[in-house]
């Protein structure tokens, strides 16, 4: 990659003229960029830059090799015997099976999530398996336009394969730019349909953001996907904070069989972009999901905690909450039919519980049952942050 290529990719650009009289039907778009229901807050740029490139856990990197699952040519030859399968590759990288399709979604193979070739965070693993032996794919799926869920490389690669690529508003410019046909690029606006023959899949709200430079903020939408065949249901979040939106996408397009809810790369500094494992169980109550797959962690150092306490923590809250979580091995597939992986392969580590590490959006108090003076929930489902000490 050329230096003038990671400079331009880093800086970012915004959206065409064209692209902005487009979106000018979008009720996403407001004053020229498209925004969140909710008003995002977001603590001081200053210290979470200083927080993160000096401080945090001193576990924030594995300082030993995964037991990860390689996998290769021919491997997913045979289909789900379900009709549904999912294989998580790390962060939010998963390849889904469902309805007779091979779905990817966001993939990622690159070395960094970043712009430039030498900086920003790298993964604590290889890929799993090479992009010449994923099995024939019938689309990809991406969420948003950051650089660890848009991977350049793999998409300039995948279109050669003549693919198609569904998306948000707005993230087709970045494709058209690298050289991928229009004819390959369908772009969906919150609560818009794709469909595959029998399997429909709607574009859900999130909470979020974008841009991939200094530029461009704002100038593509972000969203979630809700999956439905005429056996199954599957929703993905995307990244996203909490959000009133969910108990619509769960009325509207559930129950699920299973949520793909991220859980990393969370901090109070930044709580309404993420949600973080407490956050990702209500919402996964809210989507009415069945089985829960952790997400958005295990692969890239973007946040200041530990890298193992996303996992620990939504294994807590999920204990509370009485939810099935499954726990993979990065490149491990499963089917909810079969035995559900729980396999705790990540090693103990010290983390911070929700109550010396405490998580909330803003404006979502609502969505959380009260907690009596003994800490125990009012209500069914997960209580607040207070309730898990001791947990």
């Amino acid at each position: 990659m050329s230096i003038w290529h990671s400079l331009r990719e880093g800086i970012g650009f915004g959206a065409s003229s064209l692209d902005r009289t487009r979106f000018s039907a979008s009720p996403q778009w407001r004053d020229g960029r498209f925004r969140t229901v909710l008003p995002r807050k977001d603590g001081s740029m200053l210290t979470a830059a200083l927080k993160f490139f000096f401080g945090g856990s001193p576990n924030r990197i594995p300082d030993a090799p995964l037991p990860v699952v390689t996998r290769r040519q021919g491997e997913f030859d045979v289909p789900p015997a379900s009709g549904l399968r999912v294989t998580w590759f790390g962060h939010s990288t998963m390849l889904l099976e469902i309805s007779g399709r091979r779905i990817l979604i966001d993939p990622v193979w690159s070395d960094r999530a970043s712009g430039f070739a030498s900086i920003g965070p790298r993964r604590f693993f290889p890929p799993l398996i090479a992009l010449a032996d994923l099995p024939a794919l019938d689309l990809v799926v991406l969420s948003h336009d950051h650089y660890d869920h848009l991977d350049e490389a793999v998409i300039r690669r995948l279109a050669t394969a003549g693919l198609r690529f569904l998306m948000p508003l707005g993230v087709g410019a970045h494709l058209r730019r690298w050289g991928v046909s229009p004819a390959q690029i369908v772009e969906v606006d919150w609560w818009e349909e794709f469909h595959l023959d029998d399997l429909t899949i709607t574009a859900t709200p999130a909470r979020h953001f974008s841009g991939r430079g200094l530029v461009d903020h704002g100038q593509s939408l972000w969203t979630g996907y809700a999956f439905a065949s005429p056996r199954h249901r599957v929703y993905y979040a995307g990244d996203t904070a909490m959000q009133d939106e969910f108990a619509a996408i769960g009325e509207r397009l559930g129950p699920f069989d299973l949520s793909m809810m991220e859980v990393g790369a969370y901090n109070a500094l930044w709580a309404d972009v993420h949600l973080g494992p407490e956050q990702a169980i209500r919402g996964h109550q809210l989507v009415r999901g069945g089985v829960l797959l952790p997400i958005h962690w295990g692969l890239f150092d973007l946040a200041l905690h530990g890298w193992t306490e996303p996992i620990e923590r939504t294994l807590v809250a999920a204990r509370q909450a009485a939810i099935t979580v499954a726990t993979p091995r990065p490149g491990e597939s499963f089917e909810l039919t079969a035995q559900i992986p729980v396999t705790r392969w990540w090693p103990e580590l010290p983390w911070q519980t929700a109550v010396e590490a405490p998580l909330r959006s803003s404006g979502v108090d609502h969505l959380f049952p009260a907690v009596n003076a003994s800490g125990a929930a009012e209500t069914a489902g997960i209580a607040g942050p207070e309730s898990l000490e001791g947990a």
